[in-house]
């Protein structure tokens, strides 16, 4: 019974009004209601306030809620006093406060007849509503991104990887000169602005060195891997995998592809849901970019891997079941991997499980360099 009355007055216990000093110039803030989160806005975020703002001796001089407006400003460009600039990045979404702020921080000796006199402390009753955060994304000015919406993840996408936007772009003069509400899809690596022009198919819409506006939703992105780190066999995610572990040299591993060249012509296809295609890890039974590629992927992983003719079938013309694959051809598969049972590391092998090993790899050795060929 005693935990349940605790818990009853844990509900009703209001919140108390506290304050507490910002900085060390004598500005005083009245918390009245206590905000949603901790984050607070930085310098250069664009806020939104309602605020009334009186002297000492209540006189009334300012008012946005008079207005019926919100007053927003940038926050850190001197638009504001300084008992503002303070005072607004101590604030939460939704918190609302009573600052007290010293002459020094406010329009000191002078004042700003008629309204405020010389060396007037002022207190502004403030609520915070809201604020985009603003970012100089080159640290340079050219590129500054204002948030309108969170994400929902903390991840970012990286140079390789394949984004979806929704856009719409303006001059300054708002003048729309493209946008794709269905969403377009390109390489976060690839040059969209520039001195060209932005293009839309071969017709130049902007003129070279424009200064434009573009609203911007990612709506998804696919991670973008590069097994050789020469980019010459790139992973495309489509659907990520279960887990954690991926296989291992001499991994059996079950899949099903698709193989194709540049032009789209299929010329393999191999496994399905009910008989997936087996083969052993790094045992040389597919090509080489192949091999290294299934060998980054989790259980039920979908990707797009593409495979230059260094790690595929190089400068020979291959028969293969559906077509011929020309010399110098880039591969490109959409990969399924199933299901894999890890091979035993040595570590974890008794001297019996480790002779065993030794001889089947002098077994497997032995019968490739019969064969004069790799398996594939």
């Amino acid at each position: 019974m005693k935990m349940a009355a605790d818990s009853q007055v844990a509900k009703t216990k209001e919140f108390v009004p506290y304050t507490k000093e910002i900085g060390h110039q004598g500005l005083k803030k009245l918390i009245l209601r206590e905000g949603e989160s901790w984050q607070t806005p930085f310098s250069g975020d664009e806020v939104e306030v309602h605020y009334t703002g009186t002297l000492l001796d209540g006189t009334r001089f300012d008012s946005s809620l008079d207005r019926g407006t919100p007053f927003r400003f940038k926050l850190g460009q001197g638009q504001v006093i300084k008992g503002w600039e303070q005072g607004i990045a101590s604030m939460k979404k939704g918190e609302k406060a009573i600052f007290t702020i010293p002459p020094e921080l406010g329009y000191g000796e002078s004042g700003s007849p008629p309204v405020i006199p010389p060396n007037a402390t002022l207190q502004f009753e403030v609520e915070m509503l809201s604020w985009a955060t603003v970012r100089d994304v080159c640290k340079d000015g050219g590129l500054l991104k204002k948030t309108v919406r969170d994400g929902e993840r903390w991840a970012y996408p990286k140079d390789a990887d394949e984004v979806l936007v929704r856009y719409e772009a303006r001059l300054e003069d708002e003048t729309v000169v493209s946008r794709s509400s269905e969403g377009v899809e390109f390489y976060v690596k690839d040059d969209a602005f520039g001195e060209r022009g932005f293009k839309v198919g071969n017709k130049v819409t902007v003129p070279p060195n424009s200064t434009l506006i573009v609203d911007v939703e990612l709506v998804s992105w696919k991670n973008v891997v590069d097994i050789t780190d020469d980019k010459k066999v790139l992973k495309k995610i489509l659907k990520e995998g279960e887990g954690y572990e991926r296989p291992n040299e001499g991994a059996f591993l079950k899949v099903k592809y698709t193989g194709k060249l540049e032009n789209e012509t299929v010329f393999e296809r191999k496994g399905s849901d009910e008989e997936p295609f087996e083969f052993i890890a790094s045992e040389e039974q597919v090509i080489d970019g192949l091999d290294r590629a299934v060998m980054t992927m989790k259980k039920g992983e979908i990707a797009i891997v593409t495979i230059l003719p260094e790690y595929g079938y190089k400068d020979t013309k291959t028969q293969r079941d559906l077509a011929v694959v020309p010399p110098d051809s880039t591969l490109i598969y959409e990969i399924e991997l199933i299901s894999f049972i890890k091979e035993k590391e040595s570590w974890d092998m008794d001297t019996a499980e480790k002779i065993e090993a030794a001889g089947k790899k002098k077994e497997d050795g032995n019968a490739l360099f019969k064969a004069g060929c790799k398996v594939y």
